[in-house]
Order: structure tokens, then sequence, then C-alpha cells
């Protein structure tokens, strides 16, 4: 998937999509380890983006890991057209599952990472019987929303740093590497805490994409990042 260490994965939520191919060829050429992609289906969150035609699209394009970030009602039920996708990694919210280990089986019988993401006001402990118990191998990795999903821009919760905190204690006590992510208003002053605490894949999208010089950018924020972690 991704080589160890923090690394910024671009949210392409803020892209030119008149010119989405150039986009994903020129976060590549500035170093980009992986993308993400924010499906939003204007019910689980606000916003409406794409679905799976558009993320086949990006994928056949891509040369990096990619991460669909589903922000959707009932993922369970559109994992197949995602995994056929083309998707390296599916992230699915736990707020919108009412079973967390089926969904997680499906991904890793097809060959995929999936991993589970929890928005601000979710706490920890819903995850700790999934983390801890028997099937804790399931879980490839968290992601902690540092913002409520479905808006760019928003300013970091510190609170997100706590999370990151007490998941990166679950590493301990499995064979597979629990991989912890952050997501929103990720900045050079934000990404340095959020690596000491725990997280390795750090979404980024105002930072990268609203920057005249991606690889700029992205070099700056990994280097704050390692330099924090």
């Amino acid at each position: 998937m991704l080589t160890a260490g923090p690394a910024v994965l671009p949210s392409l939520l803020l892209c030119d999509f008149g010119h989405l191919h150039d986009e994903v060829e020129r976060l590549q050429g500035a170093g980009a380890r992986g993308l993400h992609l924010d499906v939003m289906d204007g019910r689980f969150v606000p916003q409406l983006t794409y679905g799976p035609v558009v993320v086949e699209a990006i994928c056949r394009a891509a040369c990096v890991p990619v991460d669909v970030h589903l922000m959707i009602e009932d993922p369970a039920s559109t994992l197949d057209a995602y995994i056929a996708a083309g998707a390296d990694l599916v992230t699915l919210h736990v707020e919108a599952l009412a079973d967390l280990q089926r969904p997680l089986e499906v991904l890793r019988e097809a060959g995929v990472l999936g991993q589970l993401a929890i928005s601000p006001g979710t706490p920890v402990a819903v995850l700790e019987p999934l983390l801890s118990g028997e099937n804790r191998e399931l879980c490839d990795g968290v992601l902690v929303m540092s913002v409520e999903p479905g808006f760019g821009g928003q300013a970091f919760l510190p609170a997100a740093l706590e999370k990151l905190t007490a998941l990166a204690a679950f590493r301990g006590h499995r064979s597979r590497p629990l991989r912890l992510g952050v997501d929103g208003g990720i900045s050079t002053s934000t990404i340095g805490p959020a690596a000491a605490a725990g997280a390795e894949l750090i979404v980024a999208g105002s930072a990268v994409l609203r920057s005249n010089d991606y690889a700029h950018a992205i070099r700056s924020l990994e280097q704050t990042a390692r330099d924090g972690a």
C-alpha cells in the first residue's frame, strides 16, 4: 500500500475536475504517495460529489494507491462497485454501518484494504470491541476526522489528537499493521502534532490543492510530519 512513515494523501475534492487526468498526473509528479477520494451522497453529509464511475477513471489514471472515503449512507451495499472501480483502500464511516465486521471481511476477501473512519462526535470506545477482540486483524486502519465530514477548509479540531493517541495503543496487540490516519484542517501547523499522536496517512486538501506548487506543499507537510513524529 504505502511505505512506513507519515504520508500526505492529497484529497481531490478541491481539484480541477475539468482537467481531472492532468490533476492526477500533476499530484503524482509532485511526489504524492497516494490519493484520497471523498465520495459524498448528499445524505450522510450535505455535499454531493461523485460515484464509482469517476472513482474508476481516477484509479485508471493513478500510478499510486487510491483511498476511497465513503461518506455515504449504507456503504456496505455499494462496496462491490468501489472494489470493481479499483480502490486500493476503502474507508467506511462507523456511523453509517450497522455491522462493522462484515464490510471489512468483504474487502479482505477482495484483496482490498479496509479502514474505519470516526467523526468528531464518535468516541474511540465504539471501535474497541473490534480492535481488541478475536477479529482485531480485520481492520487495516482507522481514519480520525479532525473536522466535521462533508466540507473542505474547516479548522482542525484538537480533540482528534487524543483519539489518535488512544488508538495507537491498539497497535501492540496485532500482527498486522494498524495504520492511523487523520483528515481535516491539515496544515504545516497541525500536521506535526497529528504525526506525533500516531497519524501516518494524513489527508490534506486545501494545503496542497490551493497551493501554486504541489511538490513544495507536499514536501513541506511531510517534512513537518517527520519532524513531529
